[in-house]
């Protein structure tokens, strides 16, 4: 695992694991369960899934739920992200069938395509290495297997996008750090969504990677982009 990854990242997310969950919720107004519902319904069932940039598991979670997978690997560079993860997987009875383990999207301990498919929500624009990591999805993967990506992006409607940057500049640092006291964390969380790509530029970059059958479709007003593609 890169040691500056770590640093710069893993410890980011360390510090606002006990609030991320609430954060998320609370801003989305519950929308982000049904986005990654939605997303994860695109998913063909398969016998091993790998969730990339687990978190606390929500994916991992909905995996199961839907029966997309008889086992689901989840990977974090952080390790209080997952310690909350493995908390709700206990909650939820599903300890038999999914594994969460601290790894780094860009180094994966994993052989060549031992998996049929491979998901990440909110996680690939905090790689330090975009197309590094896609690569090592693609990696992963096994012939014919899918990947999944879910991501924030910017409304395509003009005002929509005013009242976006509105949120973004406004409310979300203030919620943060009223629920987490680190400001800093969530003022990154707004520049990663600011600064990071989407839609057709975002897709290009993962047939860069090797996947071939790319697709994409935005969800509420483009505020999320999900991804789809196969290996």
């Amino acid at each position: 695992m890169n040691s500056k990854e770590k640093t710069n990242i893993g410890n980011l997310f360390d510090s606002i694991s006990h609030s991320y969950d609430r954060f998320n919720h609370l801003l989305s107004l519950n929308a982000d369960r049904r986005w990654r519902r939605n997303a994860m319904k695109g998913i063909k069932p398969v016998d091993s899934l790998l969730d990339v940039a687990a978190g606390t598991a929500d994916l991992s979670i909905e995996a199961v739920r839907q029966n997309k997978a008889s086992a689901v690997t989840g990977i974090d560079i952080s390790s209080g992200m997952l310690s909350i993860g493995r908390d709700k997987v206990a909650k939820s009875g599903m300890q038999e069938r999914i594994s969460l383990v601290t790894a780094s999207a860009l180094e994966m301990p994993f052989d060549d395509g031992c998996f049929g498919a491979v998901v990440c929500a909110y996680g690939v624009r905090n790689f330090s290495d975009l197309d590094a990591g896609l690569r090592e999805m693609h990696r992963v993967l096994a012939d014919g297997g899918q990947l999944m990506i879910l991501e924030f992006s910017y409304p395509d409607n003009r005002f929509i996008r005013v009242l976006y940057d509105w949120f973004f500049s406004n409310v979300m640092p203030l919620v943060g750090k009223t629920l987490s006291h680190n400001a800093g964390a969530y003022t990154y969380f707004r520049d990663s969504v600011k600064g990071f790509i989407w839609g057709r530029e975002m897709a290009s970059r993962i047939e860069a990677a090797g996947f071939r059958d790319v697709t994409f479709r935005t969800m509420t007003f483009g505020i999320t982009t999900v991804y789809y593609a196969f290996k």
